[in-house]
């Protein structure tokens, strides 16, 4: 029997250790925190996005860069194997729009109670507030880690599971890569993948703390698209963010030039939007344009709607002509930001 140690108790350190401990090995499992999954504890607003429910083939449509480099641990540990793990240790999931799997509880505790559950089965040793300072070797084999710049834990193999660089108050601080780096590794600089999306357009100065709940945002990369959803979104004071946006601004480079179209209706096409708005002129028609469109759009988006169709806001509703209609349909499906 091998021993094998784990640094770091986040899902990833929870799972590999888990595994090894299902090979027949001995595992400790270290972390620097006062108890397992401190970030996890805080993932999908504390509600813990766990997996999708799309076939495992369609995840690769949503990796940006070399996808097929995770084939491999995409088709041995499936969307399935994740689902069947959880509801294994007792833990009750729901699928929500876009097959996105949650704890039917809406607890991340949840899902750490489950990896919590399934380690406690395997008998594996957790040793907490134990911040790996240092990696032993001897020759090209590690033989060890230090343990608070005192202990030592010695092992057969180890398993690097840090994370990235992303919350270092919850113990990602990049530790993983350095200790990569002092064994000789090569580490490309690391950069933030889910991220809010800056914008240059004054016009998110107006929209600020506005949320937009089932749209439809594209993301073009000099003409190309590179992103296309439904979900939810909100302005802030330098751009947008919400989790649609976290999700497409992984597909966004730094030397690139991109161009973000929203939908604000997507669930209607541009004939039944258009038949919409003639409804609402219908009902407002002998008001000023800018008191038609309060049925239809939030109040805080309505000037700049407005402003972007070029029709004066005080002209009645009965005097708009059918071209300034369709022009307001085209701005309502393709509202640009840049």
């Amino acid at each position: 029997m091998s021993k094998v140690v784990v640094i770091g108790a986040g899902p990833a350190g929870m799972m590999a250790a888990i595994t090894a401990s299902k090979n027949n090995n001995e595992v400790i499992l270290l972390d620097g925190n006062d108890r397992l999954g401190k970030k996890l504890f805080i993932t999908g607003k504390g509600r813990c996005n766990v997996t999708n429910n799309k076939d495992i083939s369609e995840f690769f449509d949503f990796i940006p860069g070399n996808p097929y480099f995770l084939y491999s641990s995409l088709y041995t540990f499936t969307n399935e194997d994740t689902i069947s793990f959880f509801e294994d240790q007792g833990i009750k999931l729901k699928v929500e729009r876009g097959g996105r799997v949650f704890p039917e509880s809406d607890k991340s505790s949840d899902i750490i109670k489950g990896l919590s559950k399934a380690i406690e089965k395997c008998n594996i040793k957790v040793m907490l507030n134990s911040k790996v300072t240092n990696i032993i070797k001897n020759g090209n084999k590690i033989t060890g880690v230090e343990i608070n710049n005192s202990n030592i834990i010695k092992g057969d193999h180890f398993i690097l599971c840090t994370g990235g660089a992303s919350y270092p108050l919850t113990g990602s601080r990049g530790e993983g890569q350095k200790f990569a780096k002092s064994l000789g590794h090569t580490i490309k600089e690391l950069k933030p993948s889910l991220v809010p999306i800056e914008i240059k357009d004054s016009i998110v100065k107006d929209l600020m703390g506005l949320s937009l709940r089932n749209i439809e945002l594209t993301i073009y990369e000099e003409n190309k698209k590179v992103f296309k959803n439904l979900g939810e979104m909100i302005f802030t004071h330098f751009g947008i963010s919400g989790p649609l946006v976290l999700s497409g601004s992984r597909f966004i480079k730094n030397d690139k030039n991109y161009e973000i179209v929203i939908d604000l209706k997507p669930a209607l096409d541009i004939k039944d939007l258009d038949l919409r708005i003639q409804k609402d002129f219908k009902k407002y028609i002998n008001k000023d344009f800018k008191n038609s469109l309060d049925d239809l759009l939030p109040k805080k988006l309505i000037p700049v709607i407005i402003r972007l169709s070029k029709i004066d806001e005080n002209k009645k509703v009965n005097e708009i002509t059918k071209e300034e209609r369709k022009n307001l349909v085209h701005i309502i499906k393709n509202f640009i930001c840049s």
